[in-house]
């Protein structure tokens, strides 16, 4: 890195968050100025439909270390992280959510850990203050399930709040994948990592960018891009359906020939075929999804298009 480039870069993802943009801006700057290292602020706006944009403009007048990327329209959050990676220019790279529920003053903590060696350090959540008793369960189902049935050890109560080296970061961005699970790549490329502990705040203004349609769907891209898993139960279950058969079959036969009248007709016939029918639908559908995703991929469109950024 260039002398002339910042120790730190900070990396918000922003979608309607006209609301946070300053409050967000003083308590990082806050934050950074303790640090006593140069640093600069990347804010990503990825498609707001409200005044997200003129409150970042508004801020950047006031101080040049702040800068904006903006997203010709709405990528997505992981997108909008990737973004920020791209542009950051820091010996290490902070990424964080607008909302504030992951409190800035962390921020000093992951730096001391870095500072001690840690290449990849995660802000881990002890307590979520203001969310309801469904979205915990599903959050802890979600991990949980996930380290079940994939190849990587994800931290339980992690998000997208961390320090990452420079090293880590230049390794992140030579990664072409379209659908992106950051917190998971962040954990699969190794390197030396720990942990900080927090209590996550309640959101400081607006309403959440994560419904649960946007839950599933990233629960979907982090099941298919690191596990093989619903494939293999296609497979497993042929060979379930295929061992029932075998069994049935001379079964049938004896009840028939013994003039039991257990199975005659064409109900268990009917049931037998809408079932496996169904089967074969739900696993045509999972086969899809990771051929789509191969196609996404192969086509070789950019994750994300700027509109313009004050490097232009």
């Amino acid at each position: 890195m260039s002398k002339n480039n910042p120790v730190f870069t900070v990396v918000v993802p922003m979608f309607n968050e006209q609301e946070t943009v300053n409050e967000l801006y003083k308590r990082l700057s806050g934050v950074m100025d303790q640090t006593k290292e140069d640093w600069e602020l990347i804010l990503v706006n990825d498609g707001s439909v409200d005044e997200t944009v003129e409150r970042i403009n508004d801020v950047r007048k006031e101080d040049k270390r702040v800068r904006l990327v903006n997203f010709a329209r709405n990528f997505g959050q992981q997108a909008a992280v990737k973004a920020g990676m791209d542009y950051s220019k820091g010996e290490a790279v902070i990424v964080i959510d607008a909302d504030l529920q992951d409190p800035p003053e962390v921020i000093l903590d992951l730096i001391k850990k870095w500072r001690e060696g840690y290449e990849v350090v995660y802000a881990q959540r002890t307590k979520r203050v203001g969310e309801s008793k469904m979205k915990l369960w599903t959050a802890k189902l979600f991990y949980r399930i996930i380290n079940k049935i994939t190849d990587i050890d994800l931290p339980l109560d992690t998000g997208f709040f961390r320090l990452i080296d420079r090293k880590v970061v230049d390794v992140l961005n030579q990664m072409p994948e379209r659908h992106r699970f950051f917190r998971a790549l962040s954990i699969w490329v190794g390197f030396k990592q720990a942990a900080v502990p927090y209590e996550r705040a309640e959101r400081f203004a607006g309403e959440t960018q994560y419904p649960v349609k946007k839950m599933i769907k990233l629960a979907v891209t982090a099941i298919t891009g690191y596990s093989f898993w619903p494939l293999q139960m296609a497979t497993y279950l042929g060979f379930i359906s295929s061992g029932i058969s075998i069994i049935a079959i001379p079964l049938i036969i004896i009840f028939r020939l013994t003039g039991n009248q257990t199975f005659l007709g064409q109900a268990t016939t009917l049931i037998a075929v809408l079932f496996l029918g169904g089967v074969q639908l739900i696993f045509l559908g999972i086969i899809g999804e990771y051929v789509g995703r191969m196609y996404d991929e192969v086509r070789g469109r950019p994750m994300y298009i700027v509109r313009d950024n004050d490097e232009d």
